[in-house]
């Protein structure tokens, strides 16, 4: 019961952390993984309580590593194209 409530605080803090990073894509997309992983270990608690089959934790993990990967190869298009991270100079027109 405990472990649960500390996994939620840790949600709700990544959440916080990813609505106030407004300065660089990285620091977003390292909350991102922050939640995710909490999410993650949510998940697999559930699982692990109501007795079902952790091949769902498998699927959830690959989205993962699949958002990982697209958010990194936009982070590094970015950094090409214009040299930095910051979201400040970062335009919808540009795309």
């Amino acid at each position: 019961m405990f472990m649960e409530y500390i996994l939620l605080f840790c949600l709700f803090s990544s959440i916080v952390i990813f609505c106030s990073t407004r300065k660089h894509i990285l620091l977003s997309l390292l909350s991102l993984e922050f939640m995710v992983l909490f999410v993650f270990m949510l998940l697999i608690l559930v699982m692990m309580n109501y007795g079902y089959e952790l091949y769902f934790s498998l699927i959830f993990l690959v989205f993962t590593v699949c958002e990982g990967a697209l958010g990194l190869s936009i982070l590094v298009s970015l950094v090409r194209s214009q040299g930095n991270d910051y979201l400040s100079s970062m335009s919808i027109m540009s795309w």
